[in-house]
């Protein structure tokens, strides 16, 4: 599945990483599963990868553990050209899941609601006038809680700020006789990095979550100093760095990953992804020349570079 996207949600799941992509791409249009393979040895053991397309975007999938699991700090708008495709997509998503705000007309939407699905990924599903008749809209959303809340704005420039193609869009904000103490916090703003499209709100009421690993967002880069510029401009947690995995200062994970080792995953053969699989898990910060040594059957002694200790 070849995709031009350069930021990719990715969804971790415990071992439903197919079984879950495969029911998203059965409700949302313009939708379809990608390729799939498994990976060996790694610590948690065989792991199950997906690719997919929802609306389309561009998704990857991980089965590899009960480490990690989603919640409503990163969820994922959907704007639907009707209140008819809002609730069908609604009654899809609440089988097996729970209502975050229930269905119904507000004043930024004449039908909305925000839902958990089965798997505990959560969705916001409205009306809106971008999307046309069986062509909606995805964007993923991300909520400013705890000691992230009063940074959104922050935020919004430093990752605009790193990523290039990137602006900001809407800003608009609490007023005094909205939700209390909520005041002055940003209640939506838009923001594009690399011509795609987030969004972001704050809350300063107590929550139960934080950004975590469960979903993070894949940065395709076609060369080693791109892999490098993004690592060394957004990672801030030396101790989350591992297998092109890291933590910006906000807590959000991304994974900065050359975009040739998607098509090595597409199209090598089992002792290739054996290979690439055995030689990336001992890096933090992926090196390209490596992996592309060893997937090509380089004889050249295959050694984790200086810089990307284990």
């Amino acid at each position: 599945m070849a995709t031009s996207s350069k930021i990719i949600p990715h969804l971790w799941f415990d071992k439903e990483a197919l079984e879950a992509a495969q029911f998203y791409v059965s409700i949302f249009p313009n939708s379809r599963l990608g390729y799939e393979n498994t990976l060996h040895d790694t610590p948690s053991g065989d792991t199950a990868i997906v690719a997919f397309e929802l609306v389309g975007q561009a998704f990857s999938a991980i089965s590899a553990g009960p480490l990690f699991k989603p919640n409503p700090s990163i969820s994922f708008t959907i704007g639907c050209a009707s209140a008819d495709e809002v609730n069908a997509l609604w009654e899809q998503l609440a089988d097996g899941g729970k209502a975050l705000m229930p269905l119904d007309a507000y004043p930024f939407s004449e039908r909305y609601g925000w839902i958990q699905d089965r798997y505990g990924v959560s969705w916001q599903i409205a009306v809106s006038g971008e999307a046309s008749v069986g062509a909606p809209t995805l964007t993923p959303s991300l909520l400013f809680v705890g000691e992230n809340c009063g940074r959104a704005e922050e935020a919004i420039h430093f990752y605009t700020s790193v990523f290039r193609d990137s602006s900001v869009g809407a800003v608009l904000r609490y007023g005094s006789d909205q939700t209390p103490g909520h005041e002055g916090l940003i209640m939506y703003a838009d923001f594009l990095l690399e011509r795609q499209r987030f969004i972001i709100g704050e809350s300063s009421f107590e929550h139960d979550f934080a950004f975590n690993e469960a979903i993070s967002f894949m940065v395709n880069c076609d060369t080693q100093e791109e892999i490098d510029y993004y690592w060394e401009r957004l990672s801030a947690v030396p101790e989350a760095e591992q297998c092109g995995w890291l933590k910006d200062k906000y807590g959000l994970s991304w994974q900065i990953v050359p975009t040739a080792m998607g098509e090595m995953m597409r199209s090598g053969s089992p002792e290739q992804i054996a290979r690439i699989t055995q030689a990336f898990l001992p890096m933090k910060k992926l090196d390209l020349a490596t992996l592309q040594s060893v997937y090509a059957g380089s004889d050249r002694q295959v050694t984790i570079p200086a810089g990307h200790p284990a």
